[in-house]
């Protein structure tokens, strides 16, 4: 594999196709860099080995991955417990790990596509791949093209068909818009379509319901590292009491974030009753938790007491954060491998939905709300998706900022609102549009009020799920496919 000026050159663009893809996301939002990053990595890619395509593919990622989940960084080293050198190889480790995906797709790109149908394979190359990294090894859908497209002309796009559609999209967009760089006239046409036929959609698929919900959402700011203390249990406890009585009058619905109380669900059951006991008899409040159940199991989970039915236990848990794989290898290696509270079982993957202050609630928590299937799944059978966070773990970095514009995307594919706490922000409410209807101000001890509608309806990407994106894809990848052979 020679490193002539010409292969040097696809090398450095890849390098900045990468970074161009990171300032697409929050906070940055400079969507219109996708589609120059795509064409970027499409020029001259025929031109290409497979190995060499590889490589090149490998260091888009490398440089995505470096800037846009430099949080990664800032959760081991100031939370994990991990000196600044290791802290340093686990991140370039992770990164590295994860830009194999970009790798491995430009290697099967090349190897069974023909150059005669590329900017039509390439896209549906590029959904597949974006697909196997939500789901292989549990799966990572962080930074997927599509998430930055919410605030774009492309997001209506987004109830139809989700954000494999926006990423399949923005990057027949980026392959196009080569082609006609080419003078390939005819590219005009879908590239229009593209960006037009948005402007006809409906913007809004579903309705609200009768008389809007007053919610209180309460964000604590507690320090991480004391989280889990006695001393830190104790704040925790005054600092929410406290906050629940200021609000308690203006609220149907009252929302702490994730394991607001640092304790399991018995021991923290007097402070609740306590607080319960403060409420009007019509007040829910909904909690993040911890919860151990007779076989020993925790959970992190969702409960509530007052106006409240039903409990919620997560799905979809983070790795080395919320359980450790190859545990009996890596338990005790590094202190990393250590957390608190990294030992938890999977909730199942049908819970009853829950029901508080008269609206029934489709939880997700954490890290949930970045997959769009399991999203979708509860938004089918609720009237409002409520997410509970603690972004403490992301620092002053951008990932909070992230973690909330993919959550807006979830609000605009299922025309849902979509309400959020967290521990230290960004607390908000989201209208169905994908729209921050209010937001409250990170690193505060402090709470939101605010309102939200109980949606009827769905949207075609509720009842369909991302299956039909997937099969475009799988389409468009085809005639490469057939011709190379």
């Amino acid at each position: 594999m020679g490193l002539t000026p010409t292969f040097a050159l696809q090398l450095l663009a890849a390098l900045v196709a990468g970074g161009f893809t990171t300032l697409t996301a929050s906070p940055f939002e400079l969507w219109w860099l996708g589609p120059i990053a795509i064409g970027l990595l499409y020029v001259g890619l025929h031109t290409l080995s497979p190995a060499q395509a590889a490589l090149k593919g490998w260091l888009y990622g490398v440089a995505l991955f470096a800037s846009g989940t430099s949080w990664v960084y800032v959760s081991i080293h100031d939370y994990g417990y991990t000196g600044v050198p290791l802290a340093v190889f686990l991140t370039a480790l992770f990164v590295s790990v994860l830009a194999l995906f970009f790798a491995g797709t430009f290697w099967l790109y090349r190897r069974f596509c023909s150059p005669h149908w590329a900017l039509a394979s390439f896209a549906g190359a590029w959904v597949l791949g974006e697909v196997l990294r939500t789901y292989l090894f549990t799966g990572f859908p962080w930074l997927l093209v599509g998430s930055s497209y919410v605030d774009s002309p492309l997001a209506n796009w987004a109830p139809v068909g989700g954000v494999y559609l926006l990423s399949l999209l923005v990057v027949l967009t980026g392959t196009l818009g080569a082609e006609l760089l080419r003078r390939q006239w005819w590219a005009a046409l879908p590239l229009a379509a593209i960006w037009l036929v948005p402007l006809a959609l409906p913007s809004l698929w579903t309705t609200p319901a009768s008389e809007p919900t007053r919610v209180a959402l309460l964000q604590g700011n507690l320090p991480q590292l004391l989280k889990w203390t006695p001393e830190g249990q104790r704040v925790a406890a005054n600092t929410y009491s406290d906050l629940t009585r200021r609000v308690a009058d203006d609220a149907d619905l009252i929302l702490w974030p994730e394991t607001a109380l640092p304790m399991i669900d018995n021991q923290a059951r007097p402070v609740l009753e306590r607080v319960q006991a403060n409420l009007p008899p019509s007040t829910a409040l909904l909690t993040g938790i911890v919860q151990l159940d007779e076989d020993n199991r925790y959970f992190n989970s969702v409960i509530g007491v007052g106006n409240v039915e039903g409990s919620y236990q997560k799905e979809h848990l983070v790795p080395f954060g919320e359980y450790l794989p190859l545990e009996s290898v890596l338990r005790g290696a590094i202190d990393f491998f250590d957390l608190p509270m990294s030992s938890f079982s999977k909730g199942a993957s049908e819970q009853t939905p829950m029901q508080a202050a008269g609206v029934t609630i489709g939880n997700a928590i954490c890290y949930e709300i970045i997959y769009p299937q399991l999203v979708a799944r509860r938004a089918a059978d609720s009237d409002v998706i409520v997410t509970v966070s603690n972004d403490t773990w992301f620092g002053a970095s951008i990932g909070p900022h992230q973690h909330l514009q993919m959550a807006r995307l979830r609000a605009l594919e299922n025309g849902r609102y979509v309400v959020r706490a967290t521990s230290n922000g960004i607390t908000a409410i989201i209208n169905p549009r994908g729209e921050l209807v209010d937001s409250a101000a990170q690193f505060e001890t402090t709470y939101l009020i605010s309102e939200f509608y109980a949606m009827e309806g769905t949207t075609p990407f509720t009842r369909t799920g991302s299956w039909p994106a997937w099969l475009f894809a799988g389409l468009l990848l085809l005639p490469g496919l057939i011709r190379k052979r």
